[in-house]
């Protein structure tokens, strides 16, 4: 049985939530592998809108079981209240399962990271806020505090200790904040401990023991590709990897495991946050994308930057992610419009640039290169396969496809659970 990788192919926020729920009730896990509560998915089932973070979508499915893996890192407070918030609206979370592994967000994590933001000024990343990227320095520095820490009041004392012992000095002497004690994040910490316990696992055993018994396993990114710490527009970029590569560490499953790559992509481009974005528009229509797609951050609350769609960057995600198939989001946003125009190459310095360019500088100054394409003004939402759709339609989903790279195999045309049109199954 497949294990299917599920990713954002542009900047985030393509809908991915809504993909993932689709294929929730076909599988048996879902596991999120990188990231934190910065990512946010919204899942609508019947007239029940869900606003997910930290936790994978496929908790919403009956007999999936939900995976957070060792990539990801975890905000306790995040996790208890998202779990509250879910089964007090009668959602079973009891099947949950957190690697020991995983990362713990502190709150000195947060801390630092929001007067590190403020500190930049003009300069700023443009980050959620949440502690997400010191986590992972940290993690990377050898100083970081995992799941399992929370069951060794002694080994947590002395990593607590370690961390604050150079970031005290930073708050206190650049920041001018004061000092952080020791005993007050332990205690927090450990006040977690006992109300996750049930809940953590090893994950890497689980996981591929799963996949040997034949078991559907579907690994589901944050974030998208273009904010990939390796292959995204560094720095404006997360603090992980959500491209497919990001779920073979973050999960612990080896390359060979994977048999489909999924890329989501929004029939038009929004991003959250600063950093270069070639189509990005400031008129009417940019206005209007907002207002029809309900562009606001589902975690940060932020209005969503808008553009017509990239086929450049879609191509790139193809080719980073080694995608095989697409899911195209939100095509009945563009219900309305005249023509639509899709960016196919960049203007840069007076030459055409038909790929990304891997310079920084080079991708700042990248000016869109558009394609007209006709569009349509039927309601789409009611479509139930691909014939449904307006000429048009079909044609721009066509287009798109052939300049994308990958086969677009499901088309979200309303943000409803069963508001989709399935051409080739994900299965």
């Amino acid at each position: 049985m497949p294990a299917l990788v599920l990713l954002g192919a542009q900047w985030g926020d393509e809908g991915k939530g809504k993909a993932t729920d689709l294929l929730g009730g076909s599988v048996d896990y879902v596991v999120r592998y990188q990231g934190g509560n910065n990512a946010g998915h919204t899942v609508v089932v019947g007239d029940q809108k869900y606003a997910l973070h930290l936790l994978p979508s496929g908790i919403l499915s009956p007999g999936c079981t939900p995976v957070i893996g060792n990539g990801v890192v975890v905000d306790p407070s995040v996790l208890l209240s998202e779990l509250s918030g879910l089964n007090e609206r009668g959602v079973d979370t009891s099947k949950l399962l957190i690697s020991g592994n995983a990362h713990i967000i502190t709150p000195y994590n947060v801390t630092v990271d929001k007067v590190t933001e403020r500190f930049l000024g003009k300069r700023k990343i443009g980050t959620t806020g949440r502690g997400i990227g010191p986590t992972y320095a940290d993690k990377i520095n050898r100083v970081g505090i995992r799941v399992q820490d929370l069951y060794d009041e002694s080994i947590l004392m002395q990593k607590v200790e370690a961390a604050l012992d150079v970031k005290n000095q930073v708050l206190t002497k650049l920041y001018n904040r004061r000092a952080i004690a020791v005993e007050q994040v332990v205690e927090e910490l450990l006040g977690y401990a006992e109300k996750i316990r049930p809940f953590v696992a090893d994950t890497v055993l689980v996981l591929n023991q799963a996949l040997e018994d034949d078991k559907v396993v579907l690994f589901e990114g944050g974030q998208g590709t273009l904010l990939d710490i390796d292959h995204g527009t560094y720095p404006f970029v997360t603090s992980s990897n959500p491209t497919a590569g990001g779920a073979c560490t973050g999960a612990g499953v080896g390359p060979t495991k994977i048999s489909r790559v999924i890329g989501i992509l929004k029939a038009y481009t929004t991003r959250v946050g600063a950093g270069p974005f070639p189509t990005e528009l400031f008129d009417e229509d940019g206005e209007a994308l907002r207002r029809i797609g309900g562009e606001r951050g589902v975690t940060t609350g932020r209005d969503r930057r808008c553009g017509w769609f990239d086929a450049v960057i879609a191509r790139y995600a193809t080719r980073v992610n080694g995608l095989t198939d697409f899911f195209l989001t939100k095509l009945d946003v563009l219900t309305g419009w005249e023509q639509i125009p899709v960016c196919v190459a960049y203007e840069i310095d007076g030459k055409r640039v038909e790929e990304l360019p891997y310079s920084q500088t080079d991708f700042h100054h990248a000016k869109p290169v558009y394609e007209m394409l006709p569009g349509w003004s039927e309601d789409i939402s009611k479509a139930k396969s691909f014939s449904d759709l307006p000429k048009n339609a079909q044609a721009y989903v066509k287009a798109l496809e052939e300049m994308s790279g990958a086969p677009i195999s499901a088309i979200g045309v309303g943000p409803g659970r069963d508001e989709t049109i399935e051409i080739n199954s994900f299965l």
